[in-house]
């Protein structure tokens, strides 16, 4: 029974004993958010990019001493994480971003692993300037951004799949998805007339009255004004009937004057 606390308690140390000091973690679409807590400095990389290839040794040397200065060192593979690359707008391999408390700022200095220490350990960054909170990772719109990338991966998967696969010719891919975005159009039009109906309901058309002349004789005022009354009488007895009858009397007395 002894024996078998002992190896158990072997194998709950294992994974501490086998972890090295220095690795560097890998964020993905699903993890990302860990960063959003402490101090991190994260690499944005593709294995293909001659400079991220360059940096790795250093970055992996600045690993080394991410215990000692208290912060994570992390790494970011584009071609793997498409959607990162659109919620950090990485427009250049590698990129660099500090990251402390869920503020970002991108580092613009020397790429070795002492510059990068000193920028930790001395806190060079408070010097930089924040990135905006429109387009902090954590914001709608870069959310929103994230999307369109990761949409762009499935729909080249997609087309990829139909020529590769399936074997149908380019054209007849893109006519598919043409369909699709004309398809998809028009039940997205749908739905915003029905919300707009729903929101913004479309009044009654109401029955023009009858246009009296803006140029009245003496006479036709005269009757205009009796009309009026005659209304204002009908409407406070109710009868709406009669007031139709003497409205047609009016037009016709108008007629002949």
């Amino acid at each position: 029974m002894a024996l078998y606390i002992v190896h158990c308690f072997l194998l709950a140390l294992l994974p501490a004993v086998l972890a090295k000091k220095g690795d560097v973690i890998d964020i993905t679409d699903d993890s990302w958010r860990d960063i959003l807590q402490g101090e991190w400095m994260i690499k944005f990389y593709a294995p293909w990019c001659p400079a991220c290839q360059k940096l790795q040794p250093e970055w992996k040397e600045f690993a080394e001493w991410g215990d000692d200065l208290n912060v994570n060192i992390a790494k970011v593979d584009v071609t793997a994480q498409p959607g990162l690359s659109g919620r950090f707008i990485i427009t250049a391999l590698p990129t660099i971003y500090h990251c402390k408390d869920g503020i970002f700022r991108k580092y613009q200095g020397s790429r070795t692993h002492k510059d990068f220490i000193n920028f930790v350990n001395e806190k060079e960054w408070e010097s930089i300037e924040p990135v905006s909170s429109w387009f902090s990772p954590d914001s709608l719109l870069m959310s929103g951004m994230s999307t369109l990338f990761q949409l762009s991966v499935w729909i080249r998967y997609c087309h990829n799949y139909f020529v590769e696969d399936i074997g149908l010719p380019v054209w007849g891919s893109y006519i598919v998805f043409g369909l699709m975005t004309l398809f998809l159009g028009l039940m997205l039009g749908l739905v915003l007339v029905f919300i707009a109906d729903y929101l913004c309901p479309t009044k009654r058309q109401r029955p023009q009255g009858f246009a009296y002349p803006k140029n009245l004789s003496p006479e036709a005022a005269r009757l205009l004004k009796e009309m009026e009354e005659e209304e204002e009488d009908q409407e406070e007895d109710g009868e709406a009937a009669g007031g139709d009858r003497s409205k047609e009397n009016l037009r016709k007395r108008l007629g002949k004057s």
